[in-house]
Protein backbone atom coordinates (compact mmCIF):
# COMPACT_ATOMS: atom_id res chain seq x y z
CA UNK A 1 0.00 0.00 0.00
CA UNK A 2 1.31 3.41 -1.09
CA UNK A 3 2.23 5.50 2.08
CA UNK A 4 -0.25 8.50 -0.21
CA UNK A 5 -3.40 6.30 -0.05
CA UNK A 6 -2.93 5.64 3.46
CA UNK A 7 -3.00 9.47 4.38
CA UNK A 8 -6.29 9.32 2.58
CA UNK A 9 -7.76 6.78 4.71
CA UNK A 10 -10.50 7.22 7.32
CA UNK A 11 -11.62 5.25 10.29
CA UNK A 12 -14.70 3.79 10.07
CA UNK A 13 -15.77 4.13 13.42
CA UNK A 14 -14.97 7.87 13.71
CA UNK A 15 -13.90 9.47 10.66
CA UNK A 16 -10.62 10.03 12.01
CA UNK A 17 -7.33 9.92 10.09
CA UNK A 18 -4.72 7.15 10.71
CA UNK A 19 -0.72 6.81 12.10
CA UNK A 20 1.19 3.73 10.81
CA UNK A 21 3.24 1.73 12.93
CA UNK A 22 6.79 1.35 12.02
CA UNK A 23 6.85 2.83 8.84
CA UNK A 24 8.68 6.00 7.90
CA UNK A 25 7.30 8.94 5.66
CA UNK A 26 8.65 7.41 2.03
CA UNK A 27 7.88 3.79 2.55
CA UNK A 28 4.94 1.64 1.50
CA UNK A 29 3.24 -0.35 4.37
CA UNK A 30 3.02 -3.91 3.22
CA UNK A 31 1.87 -5.08 6.24
CA UNK A 32 1.30 -3.68 10.48
CA UNK A 33 -1.26 -1.98 11.69
CA UNK A 34 -2.93 1.58 11.02
CA UNK A 35 -4.16 3.01 14.15
CA UNK A 36 -6.94 5.79 14.20
CA UNK A 37 -5.59 9.56 15.66
CA UNK A 38 -9.27 10.61 16.91
CA UNK A 39 -10.69 7.15 19.04
CA UNK A 40 -7.64 4.59 19.01
CA UNK A 41 -9.19 1.76 16.95
CA UNK A 42 -6.48 -0.20 15.04
CA UNK A 43 -6.95 -1.75 11.35
CA UNK A 44 -4.52 -4.58 10.16
CA UNK A 45 -2.39 -4.31 6.92
CA UNK A 46 -1.73 -7.81 5.22
CA UNK A 47 0.03 -8.18 2.15
CA UNK A 48 -0.07 -4.40 1.18
CA UNK A 49 -3.87 -4.26 1.74
CA UNK A 50 -5.64 -2.36 4.22
CA UNK A 51 -8.16 -4.79 6.06
CA UNK A 52 -11.52 -2.74 7.58
CA UNK A 53 -13.76 -5.45 7.80
CA UNK A 54 -13.24 -9.08 10.12
CA UNK A 55 -14.35 -12.12 8.32
CA UNK A 56 -15.86 -11.96 4.95
CA UNK A 57 -19.91 -11.81 6.38
CA UNK A 58 -22.18 -13.29 3.42
CA UNK A 59 -19.55 -12.47 0.87
CA UNK A 60 -17.27 -15.53 1.91
CA UNK A 61 -18.44 -17.49 -0.98
CA UNK A 62 -17.66 -15.07 -3.41
CA UNK A 63 -13.88 -14.61 -1.49
CA UNK A 64 -13.89 -18.49 -2.35
CA UNK A 65 -14.83 -18.35 -6.35
CA UNK A 66 -13.00 -15.44 -7.59
CA UNK A 67 -9.34 -16.93 -5.70
CA UNK A 68 -10.73 -19.90 -7.04
CA UNK A 69 -11.01 -18.22 -10.61
CA UNK A 70 -8.55 -15.17 -10.59
CA UNK A 71 -8.08 -14.66 -13.77
CA UNK A 72 -10.83 -16.24 -15.93
CA UNK A 73 -12.85 -13.62 -16.95
CA UNK A 74 -10.13 -10.84 -17.62
CA UNK A 75 -10.05 -9.77 -20.56
CA UNK A 76 -6.19 -10.44 -21.08
CA UNK A 77 -7.17 -13.86 -19.78
CA UNK A 78 -9.98 -15.15 -21.78
CA UNK A 79 -8.62 -12.95 -25.12
CA UNK A 80 -12.09 -12.18 -25.91
CA UNK A 81 -13.28 -8.53 -25.50
CA UNK A 82 -16.23 -9.35 -23.19
CA UNK A 83 -15.68 -7.07 -20.27
CA UNK A 84 -14.06 -4.87 -21.88
CA UNK A 85 -17.41 -4.07 -24.24
CA UNK A 86 -19.33 -4.15 -20.89
CA UNK A 87 -17.64 -1.81 -19.21
CA UNK A 88 -17.70 0.95 -22.31
CA UNK A 89 -21.65 0.32 -22.70
CA UNK A 90 -22.37 0.72 -18.25
CA UNK A 91 -20.14 3.79 -18.39
CA UNK A 92 -20.64 5.43 -22.26
CA UNK A 93 -20.45 8.94 -20.11
CA UNK A 94 -16.80 8.57 -19.89
CA UNK A 95 -14.83 6.12 -21.97
CA UNK A 96 -11.73 8.18 -21.04
CA UNK A 97 -10.67 7.75 -17.55
CA UNK A 98 -7.28 10.22 -17.51
CA UNK A 99 -6.77 12.04 -15.04
CA UNK A 100 -9.82 10.79 -13.30
CA UNK A 101 -10.14 9.22 -9.48
CA UNK A 102 -12.65 6.18 -10.05
CA UNK A 103 -14.11 3.73 -7.07
CA UNK A 104 -14.40 0.02 -8.19
CA UNK A 105 -16.91 -1.04 -5.27
CA UNK A 106 -16.86 -4.69 -4.87
CA UNK A 107 -14.10 -5.56 -7.64
CA UNK A 108 -13.80 -9.05 -7.08
CA UNK A 109 -10.78 -10.53 -8.87
CA UNK A 110 -10.14 -7.39 -11.03
CA UNK A 111 -11.89 -8.01 -14.27
CA UNK A 112 -13.50 -4.08 -14.66
CA UNK A 113 -10.55 -2.78 -12.49
CA UNK A 114 -8.49 -4.24 -15.19
CA UNK A 115 -10.41 -2.13 -18.34
CA UNK A 116 -10.51 1.04 -15.63
CA UNK A 117 -6.78 0.84 -15.64
CA UNK A 118 -6.51 0.45 -19.22
CA UNK A 119 -8.26 3.49 -20.00
CA UNK A 120 -6.31 5.66 -17.63
CA UNK A 121 -8.02 5.94 -14.07
CA UNK A 122 -6.43 6.46 -10.93
CA UNK A 123 -8.22 3.48 -9.52
CA UNK A 124 -9.29 2.36 -5.45
CA UNK A 125 -10.70 -1.01 -5.57
CA UNK A 126 -12.64 -2.61 -2.59
CA UNK A 127 -14.19 -6.09 -2.00
CA UNK A 128 -15.90 -7.82 1.06
CA UNK A 129 -14.49 -10.60 0.64
CA UNK A 130 -11.16 -11.45 0.64
CA UNK A 131 -11.24 -11.88 -3.28
CA UNK A 132 -9.39 -8.39 -2.85
CA UNK A 133 -6.42 -10.96 -2.64
CA UNK A 134 -6.85 -12.11 -6.50
CA UNK A 135 -7.48 -9.13 -7.60
CA UNK A 136 -3.90 -7.93 -6.10
CA UNK A 137 -2.16 -10.93 -7.59
CA UNK A 138 -4.14 -10.52 -10.77
CA UNK A 139 -3.46 -6.00 -10.96
CA UNK A 140 -0.64 -5.33 -7.95
CA UNK A 141 1.72 -4.15 -10.29
CA UNK A 142 -0.34 -0.93 -11.81
CA UNK A 143 1.08 1.77 -10.16
CA UNK A 144 -2.25 3.35 -10.40
CA UNK A 145 -4.17 1.00 -8.15
CA UNK A 146 -5.20 1.06 -4.67
CA UNK A 147 -6.91 -1.94 -2.85
CA UNK A 148 -8.24 -2.20 0.30
CA UNK A 149 -10.97 -4.76 1.80
CA UNK A 150 -13.71 -2.77 3.14
CA UNK A 151 -17.91 -2.76 3.16
CA UNK A 152 -19.17 -0.39 0.75
CA UNK A 153 -21.77 0.17 3.65
CA UNK A 154 -18.82 1.69 5.10
CA UNK A 155 -16.29 3.05 3.12
CA UNK A 156 -12.74 4.48 4.58
CA UNK A 157 -12.55 7.22 2.98
CA UNK A 158 -13.70 10.93 2.82
CA UNK A 159 -17.05 11.82 1.16
CA UNK A 160 -17.29 13.41 -2.23
CA UNK A 161 -13.45 12.15 -3.44
CA UNK A 162 -14.52 10.51 -6.53
CA UNK A 163 -14.45 11.76 -10.09
CA UNK A 164 -16.84 8.33 -11.08
CA UNK A 165 -18.01 5.12 -8.91
CA UNK A 166 -18.92 1.94 -10.28
CA UNK A 167 -20.19 -1.05 -8.94
CA UNK A 168 -21.25 -3.75 -11.11
CA UNK A 169 -22.50 -7.47 -10.51
CA UNK A 170 -22.92 -6.65 -6.43
CA UNK A 171 -25.82 -4.66 -5.84
CA UNK A 172 -28.27 -7.18 -5.63
CA UNK A 173 -26.19 -9.11 -3.65
CA UNK A 174 -26.06 -6.79 -0.42
CA UNK A 175 -28.47 -6.97 2.24
CA UNK A 176 -30.47 -3.80 0.94
CA UNK A 177 -29.40 -2.34 -2.50
CA UNK A 178 -31.02 0.80 -2.05
CA UNK A 179 -29.18 1.60 0.74
CA UNK A 180 -25.71 0.41 -1.04
CA UNK A 181 -26.62 2.73 -3.40
CA UNK A 182 -26.97 5.75 -1.57
CA UNK A 183 -23.99 4.79 0.51
CA UNK A 184 -22.11 4.80 -2.83
CA UNK A 185 -23.86 8.18 -3.88
CA UNK A 186 -22.06 10.19 -0.84
CA UNK A 187 -18.40 9.47 -2.36
CA UNK A 188 -19.15 11.06 -5.73
CA UNK A 189 -17.97 14.16 -6.58
CA UNK A 190 -20.10 17.15 -7.38
CA UNK A 191 -20.07 17.04 -11.27
CA UNK A 192 -18.72 12.94 -11.13
CA UNK A 193 -20.73 10.17 -12.35
CA UNK A 194 -21.89 7.29 -10.34
CA UNK A 195 -22.80 3.94 -12.99
CA UNK A 196 -24.73 0.74 -11.51
CA UNK A 197 -25.98 -2.42 -12.60
CA UNK A 198 -28.21 -5.08 -10.83
CA UNK A 199 -30.23 -8.15 -11.83
CA UNK A 200 -33.71 -7.56 -13.26
CA UNK A 201 -37.00 -8.95 -11.59
CA UNK A 202 -37.55 -12.23 -13.71
CA UNK A 203 -40.92 -11.90 -16.05
CA UNK A 204 -43.79 -13.60 -14.28
CA UNK A 205 -45.02 -16.08 -13.75
CA UNK A 206 -42.06 -17.90 -15.44
CA UNK A 207 -39.26 -16.02 -13.66
CA UNK A 208 -40.66 -17.59 -10.47
CA UNK A 209 -39.72 -21.33 -11.39
CA UNK A 210 -36.43 -20.06 -12.79
CA UNK A 211 -33.74 -22.78 -11.65
CA UNK A 212 -31.50 -20.68 -9.41
CA UNK A 213 -34.68 -19.53 -7.44
CA UNK A 214 -36.34 -22.74 -7.18
CA UNK A 215 -32.64 -24.48 -5.88
CA UNK A 216 -31.51 -21.67 -3.95
CA UNK A 217 -33.32 -21.80 -1.02
CA UNK A 218 -31.09 -25.43 -0.52
CA UNK A 219 -27.93 -24.20 -2.00
CA UNK A 220 -26.88 -21.25 0.17
CA UNK A 221 -27.17 -22.75 3.12
CA UNK A 222 -24.72 -25.23 1.49
CA UNK A 223 -20.65 -25.00 3.20
CA UNK A 224 -19.44 -23.19 -0.04
CA UNK A 225 -16.84 -25.45 -0.48
CA UNK A 226 -19.06 -28.45 -0.84
CA UNK A 227 -21.67 -26.19 -2.80
CA UNK A 228 -18.53 -25.60 -5.33
CA UNK A 229 -17.61 -29.75 -5.66
CA UNK A 230 -21.17 -30.18 -6.50
CA UNK A 231 -21.05 -27.75 -9.40
CA UNK A 232 -18.05 -28.73 -10.66
CA UNK A 233 -18.51 -32.50 -10.35
CA UNK A 234 -21.92 -31.78 -12.47
CA UNK A 235 -20.86 -29.60 -15.15
CA UNK A 236 -19.21 -32.10 -17.70
CA UNK A 237 -22.93 -34.05 -17.68
CA UNK A 238 -24.91 -30.74 -17.51
CA UNK A 239 -23.51 -28.93 -20.07
CA UNK A 240 -23.53 -31.92 -22.50
CA UNK A 241 -27.67 -32.01 -21.82
CA UNK A 242 -27.56 -28.30 -22.30
CA UNK A 243 -26.05 -28.55 -25.73
CA UNK A 244 -28.07 -31.15 -26.90
CA UNK A 245 -31.36 -29.41 -26.10
CA UNK A 246 -29.80 -26.50 -28.03
CA UNK A 247 -29.61 -28.58 -31.09
CA UNK A 248 -33.56 -28.93 -30.99
CA UNK A 249 -34.86 -26.52 -33.99
CA UNK A 250 -36.55 -23.28 -33.39
CA UNK A 251 -36.88 -23.63 -28.90
CA UNK A 252 -33.88 -25.43 -28.36
CA UNK A 253 -31.70 -22.29 -27.21
CA UNK A 254 -34.55 -21.68 -24.84
CA UNK A 255 -35.73 -24.79 -23.49
CA UNK A 256 -32.03 -25.21 -22.15
CA UNK A 257 -32.38 -22.47 -19.76
CA UNK A 258 -34.81 -24.86 -17.65
CA UNK A 259 -31.42 -26.20 -16.89
CA UNK A 260 -29.29 -24.54 -13.44
CA UNK A 261 -26.39 -23.73 -15.07
CA UNK A 262 -24.54 -20.85 -17.17
CA UNK A 263 -23.67 -22.11 -20.98
CA UNK A 264 -22.48 -19.81 -22.70
CA UNK A 265 -22.23 -21.73 -25.94
CA UNK A 266 -22.96 -19.00 -28.88
CA UNK A 267 -23.32 -16.61 -26.32
CA UNK A 268 -19.38 -15.53 -26.60
CA UNK A 269 -16.89 -16.64 -28.28
CA UNK A 270 -14.98 -19.10 -25.89
CA UNK A 271 -13.21 -21.81 -26.19
CA UNK A 272 -14.41 -25.43 -24.81
CA UNK A 273 -12.66 -25.14 -21.93
CA UNK A 274 -13.46 -21.79 -21.23
CA UNK A 275 -16.95 -22.39 -21.73
CA UNK A 276 -16.80 -25.35 -18.84
CA UNK A 277 -14.96 -22.81 -16.45
CA UNK A 278 -17.21 -19.95 -16.88
CA UNK A 279 -19.70 -22.27 -16.38
CA UNK A 280 -18.47 -23.58 -13.10
CA UNK A 281 -17.85 -20.34 -12.14
CA UNK A 282 -21.30 -18.32 -13.06
CA UNK A 283 -23.01 -21.30 -11.95
CA UNK A 284 -21.83 -21.27 -8.57
CA UNK A 285 -22.18 -17.90 -8.45
CA UNK A 286 -25.63 -18.04 -8.60
CA UNK A 287 -26.30 -20.61 -6.32
CA UNK A 288 -24.53 -19.64 -3.13
CA UNK A 289 -25.13 -16.08 -2.64
CA UNK A 290 -27.10 -15.06 0.56
CA UNK A 291 -28.96 -12.44 -1.07
CA UNK A 292 -29.99 -12.00 -4.64
CA UNK A 293 -32.36 -8.82 -4.54
CA UNK A 294 -32.60 -7.99 -8.35
CA UNK A 295 -35.01 -4.69 -9.16
CA UNK A 296 -37.47 -3.34 -11.64
CA UNK A 297 -36.36 -0.60 -14.31
CA UNK A 298 -39.02 2.10 -12.04
CA UNK A 299 -37.69 0.86 -8.71
CA UNK A 300 -33.66 1.65 -9.91
CA UNK A 301 -34.89 4.64 -11.52
CA UNK A 302 -36.32 5.95 -8.26
CA UNK A 303 -32.88 5.46 -6.55
CA UNK A 304 -31.58 8.60 -8.74
CA UNK A 305 -32.87 11.43 -6.59
CA UNK A 306 -33.57 14.37 -8.67
CA UNK A 307 -32.30 16.88 -6.31
CA UNK A 308 -28.96 15.26 -6.61
CA UNK A 309 -28.44 13.67 -10.02
CA UNK A 310 -28.63 15.11 -13.41
CA UNK A 311 -28.51 13.47 -16.75
CA UNK A 312 -29.45 10.04 -15.59
CA UNK A 313 -30.15 6.74 -17.60
CA UNK A 314 -31.81 3.72 -16.80
CA UNK A 315 -32.01 0.32 -19.67
CA UNK A 316 -33.00 -2.92 -19.99
CA UNK A 317 -29.82 -5.22 -21.31
CA UNK A 318 -29.72 -8.22 -19.73
CA UNK A 319 -29.50 -6.89 -16.65
CA UNK A 320 -30.55 -3.22 -15.62
CA UNK A 321 -27.76 -0.54 -16.23
CA UNK A 322 -28.02 2.70 -14.64
CA UNK A 323 -25.93 5.88 -14.45
CA UNK A 324 -26.33 9.50 -13.45
CA UNK A 325 -24.51 12.43 -12.91
CA UNK A 326 -24.18 14.13 -9.34
CA UNK A 327 -24.81 18.04 -9.58
CA UNK A 328 -22.46 20.46 -9.32
CA UNK A 329 -25.01 22.16 -5.84
CA UNK A 330 -25.20 18.52 -4.27
CA UNK A 331 -23.81 18.07 -1.11
CA UNK A 332 -23.17 15.14 1.01
CA UNK A 333 -22.47 16.47 4.71
CA UNK A 334 -18.62 16.48 6.19
CA UNK A 335 -16.19 14.52 4.49
CA UNK A 336 -16.67 11.84 6.63
CA UNK A 337 -17.14 8.13 6.31
CA UNK A 338 -18.61 7.66 9.53
CA UNK A 339 -22.03 7.52 9.76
Amino acid sequence: MRRAFAEQLRCVRCGGSFESDGHTQDQDIDSGILSCVRCSQVYPVVDGIPRFVVGESYASGFGMQWKRFRATQLDSHSGVPITRDRFVAQTAFAPDLRGMRVLDAGCGSGRFAEIALSLGADLTALDLSSAVDACRDNLGEASTLSLMQADLFQIPLGLQSFDVVYCFGVLQHTPDPRDAFRALTEHVKPGGWLAVDVYRIPMYPLGLFAPKYLLRPLTRRMPPERLFDMVKRWMPGLLAVSNAIDRVPAVGHFVRKALPISNYRGVYPLSEEQIHEWAVLDTFDQLSPRYDKPQTEAAVRGWFDPDTFTDVRVFEHGHIIAWGKVRESATSGPASPAR
